[in-house]
């Protein structure tokens, strides 16, 4: 029967525990002066060793031979218990048996002596898990123990054991091994079952599994599968992101470039791949990229072995730390949504629709800002304008207000009667009415409107009109022209239209008329040039006119 490779390589002495050496020392030490204490507690997160090194010492209190404190593994105490056939080394699983009759049967066991070998031992793996009753019937016996008995506790979450049971016990923390270690036991461990395991491939494992060798071995035995491991093999069997990927990711991202984006996220989508884990893992892509951008000396032993301090950089470069610190937190909040949300795949899309368009709320202060756009600007990142469309200008139309220079229009409102008449006479004919499209300026404040926007109304409105849409001025009525209808029907929809002119009144200093129109949609004038002559005559007599 296969044994998965956790179970096969489980350390057998305390020098085979990796990363936990601060602690091997210490009871290696005691065993050896034999100043043994009558109850540990073993503390720290999961596959960190824990109780690996419970079962290590109760073999190593009970074994014949001992070598430098480590048990020998092959006289008769320590085989029996490596195969279970002595039952003098109990181990119990309080997660469940928690209850007080579980403890009042542990404690009546006590006080029995061992049968096979030098002492009973007791291993009660995740003890947090007992009930208030239990702690409180385990409190005598573990303070007080016949000679004859050791515990060893072990938890994951020291917070849940109550000062009354920690105060009677020798407590030992349980670090995160590196991922340098892990790494080196992973090609160990594959050089033993003839696994071909590249470099890449150790380092790629050591990052995801977090510091516990046991999950590292768990994702070596699923990646191995295939045959052959490599770092693509790894992304393919657990669903995560290579580290092309992530950079590929964040480039993208860098440069606003919104499709990309999202056609990646489509792809580790029909891939397998969890949208949340993808997220997750950029978190510490933008952990490690603010070490390299923020600090003054080398982070390279700091940073994942998955990315290297100078493709770090490079994606830095255009990058403003405040920047990071944003998506960082555009991110977080994602996760958080992630986890309740009925349709992850949009939720992770809209959050690639925030990390390409950063408003002003998602920076910490106004100095960030100035930071993010300050390092645009040193990168020589451009900023597009709106362009300002003005009416082509012949010479027989008036001048623009303000042009000072040019000649004023002709006019003779205080010509005598008779002269206007015969210029009336010598005037060319009418031409017939010609249709004319109108034209329209850009509205400049069209981005800041974009800009005001952001967070303030639907997402997905917020997005077409940044990409589908443009503002222009028209007879001092702000135009939003669309590009599409569906870019059109979000923009008219409420609340989106009232937020729009609360916005677009609060740009201009005073109420504007707001109107959205789909392009092809284009309001057409007719020139007829007898009714602009009338309309000049009566306002050359001040004559006020409604033009409809």
């Amino acid at each position: 029967m296969y044994q998965a490779l956790y179970r096969k390589w489980r350390p057998q002495t305390f020098a085979d525990v990796i990363g936990q050496q601060h602690i091997t020392d210490t009871l290696r030490a005691q065993l050896q002066s034999g100043r043994l204490s009558h109850a540990y507690l073993f503390t720290g997160t999961r596959g960190t060793g824990k109780t690996t090194c419970a079962k290590i010492l109760a073999r190593a209190v009970n074994c014949e031979h001992p070598v430098n404190g480590d048990p020998c593994n092959e006289c008769a105490a320590c085989r029996g218990i490596l195969d279970g056939s002595v039952l003098d080394v109990t181990e119990i699983d309080a997660a469940s048996n928690n209850g007080v009759d579980n403890i009042r049967d542990l404690r009546d066991e006590t006080r029995y002596t061992p049968a096979q070998v030098k002492k009973r031992v007791f291993i009660i793996d995740e003890v947090h898990m007992l009930s208030i009753g239990a702690f409180n019937a385990l409190l005598k016996t573990l303070e007080e123990p016949p000679e004859h008995v050791l515990f060893i506790l072990a938890t994951t979450e020291l917070h849940k054991v109550p000062a009354t049971i920690l105060s009677r016990c020798q407590r030992f923390d349980f670090r995160r091994i590196g991922a340098e270690d892990i790494a080196r036991r992973l090609l160990d461990v594959a050089a033993g079952e003839g696994i071909e395991l590249t470099e890449g491939a150790a380092r790629l494992i050591a990052r995801l599994a977090d510091g516990a060798m046991r999950d590292a071995l768990s994702m070596l035995d699923r990646a191995a599968a295939a045959g052959a491991v490599d770092e693509q093999t790894v992304t393919a069997a657990l669903g995560v992101l290579g580290q092309d990927d992530g950079i590929r990711l964040a480039e993208h991202l860098k440069n606003g470039d919104l499709a990309a984006a999202i056609t990646l996220i489509d792809d580790y989508y029909n891939a397998g791949r969890d949208l949340a884990a993808v997220y997750d893992q950029m978190l510490g892509l933008i952990r490690d990229a603010l070490l390299v951008k923020t600090s003054k000396t080398d982070v390279s032993a700091l940073i994942s072995p998955a990315y290297t301090v100078k493709s770090l950089q490079k994606l830095c470069d255009g990058l403003a730390s405040s920047t990071l610190i944003a998506w960082s937190r555009v991110i977080g909040e994602a996760l958080d949504r992630m986890r309740s949300a009925a349709n992850r795949r949009v939720e992770a899309e809209l959050c690639a629709v925030r990390l390409c368009s950063l408003g002003a709320e998602q920076y910490d202060s106004l100095s960030g800002r100035v930071e993010a756009l300050e390092e645009k600007m040193k990168h020589g990142v451009p900023v597009v304008a709106a362009p300002v469309q003005s009416a082509p200008r012949t010479d027989d139309m008036p001048p623009p207000p303000g042009d000072e220079d040019a000649p004023p229009p002709p006019d003779d409102s205080d010509a005598p009667l008779w002269a206007q008449e015969e210029n009336e006479g010598q005037s060319a004919p009418q031409a017939k009415p010609a249709e004319k499209a109108v034209e329209m300026a850009a509205w400049p404040k069209w981005t800041q409107l974009l800009e005001a926007l952001t967070g303030k109304i639907n997402t997905g409105a917020h997005t077409n009109l940044k990409v589908s849409a443009k503002g222009l001025l028209e007879d001092g009525a702000l135009v939003i022209l669309c590009e599409d209808g569906i870019t059109a029907m979000l923009a008219k929809a409420e609340p989106t239209m009232k937020v729009i002119r609360e916005q677009a009144a609060a740009l201009a200093g005073a109420p504007i008329k707001v109107k959205v129109r789909e392009a092809g949609d284009e309001p057409v004038i007719q020139k007829n040039a007898a009714v602009d002559e009338i309309i000049g005559r009566a306002k050359a007599f001040d004559i006020q006119v409604k033009e409809l």
